[in-house]
């Protein structure tokens, strides 16, 4: 099989991940309201998020620069699937700004509206909000919408913390 071939099942892959998504929303506000919908979907996809944490848990909770190094070794497509920026990496925080998102795409060209595609961000991003936060990195993991209010959470921020609740 061809890397261009591979390659293809990966983002169709994606793709595919992306409906699901919408289904299940879609399917769980026919019987819940919409809020509610979006709230379990969410809780399940911090739940895998905190299922993939121990690969990330050695780095925390401050040696950024490592989690940095693995997440992005760990992106799909080297990297090019999300196009990662890296704004900031010290002691206090990272900020890896995503320039793509192949979910967004997937629902951007099924015709989904604007604001259909904003929910389903935020809920998608909760699988990296538990993912950091199972990890050790600070409670209140940052996913921001950037630069509009319907992109895809594109900044991932992983702040430096004690893996307890308080630091003495």
């Amino acid at each position: 099989m061809s890397e261009e071939t591979l390659r293809r099942q990966l983002y169709d892959a994606f793709a595919n991940r992306a409906h699901i998504y919408h289904l299940l929303l879609c399917q769980l506000r026919s019987e819940l309201d919409a809020e509610r919908a979006a709230e379990l979907i969410g809780r399940a996809l911090y739940q895998r998020g905190a299922q993939k944490a121990p690969r990330y848990a050695a780095f925390a909770p401050g040696d950024l620069e490592g989690l940095k190094q693995a997440f992005l070794d760990d992106l799909p497509d080297g990297g090019a699937m999300f196009a990662p920026e890296v704004v900031r990496c010290d002691a206090e925080a990272l900020d890896v700004k995503f320039h793509r998102c192949p979910l967004k795409q997937a629902w951007l060209d099924a015709g989904l509206p604007e604001e259909e595609v904003a929910t389903l961000c935020r809920v998608a991003a909760q699988v990296d909000s538990g993912l950091f936060e199972a990890a050790g990195f600070s409670p209140g993991f940052e996913a921001r919408r950037w630069p509009r209010p319907a992109a895809c959470p594109a900044r991932r921020r992983p702040r430096a913390s004690c893996r307890r609740r308080s630091c003495v």
